[in-house]
C-alpha cells in the first residue's frame, strides 16, 4: 500500500513528540500514516494487515501499543461504536471534544468540533452538578456522497 501522506502532518507530530520528550518509533509513525491514509475508521486488525506489508514480523501487541501511544498523544481518536480509529483533525493542536459523523454505508468518518455544542453539554451537566471529564459523540447515518447515489 503506497501512502501519499502530507509530509507536513508527519513532521508536525514528530515535532510535537520531540517537544514532549516522547519517542515516535518507526512503527508508531507507520500506524499513524496508515490511519491517516483512509477516510474510513480502521480496526486494529486492518492496521496490522497493512503494517505487515512493510513489517512482516508485526504482531497485534505492536499495533495496540502504537494505538495507545497515538491516542495518549492526541493524534488519533477511537470510534467507540465500531472499535476503530481515525486521525484527529487538529492533531492535538489543543485538547478538544469532537463529534464524529459515521456513514453506515461507506464507513467514512468526519470529525467536527463545535464549541457551542460542547458548551451546551457542559451547561446541561452543570445543572445536575456533574463535571464532564470525557465524552464521545458519535452520530451514525448516511453521508452526502452515499445518499446521492
Amino acid at each position: 500500500m503506497v501512502i501519499n501522506l502530507d509530509t507536513k502532518l508527519t513532521q508536525q507530530i514528530e515535532e510535537i513528540c520531540a517537544a514532549r520528550g516522547v519517542r515516535l518509533t518507526t512503527q508508531r509513525k507507520r500506524v499513524f500514516e496508515l490511519i491517516c491514509a483512509s477516510k474510513k475508521a480502521s480496526s486494529a486488525y486492518e492496521l496490522l494487515e497493512d503494517l505487515k506489508q512493510s513489517e512482516p514480523q508485526a504482531k497485534p501487541p505492536t499495533v495496540y501499543r502504537a494505538l495507545d501511544f497515538l491516542m495518549e498523544q492526541g493524534f488519533i481518536h477511537r470510534v467507540e461504536s465500531t472499535n476503530s480509529f481515525i486521525s484527529c483533525c487538529s492533531c492535538n493542536a489543543h485538547k478538544h471534544f469532537s463529534q464524529l459523523l459515521i456513514c453506515d454505508q461507506c464507513g467514512n468518518v468526519i470529525e467536527l468540533q463545535d464549541d457551542s455544542l460542547i458548551a451546551l453539554l457542559a451547561d446541561n451537566a452543570e445543572k445536575h452538578g456533574f463535571k464532564i471529564d470525557n465524552h464521545v459523540i458519535e452520530s451514525h447515518g448516511v453521508c452526502q456522497s452515499c445518499s446521492s447515489k
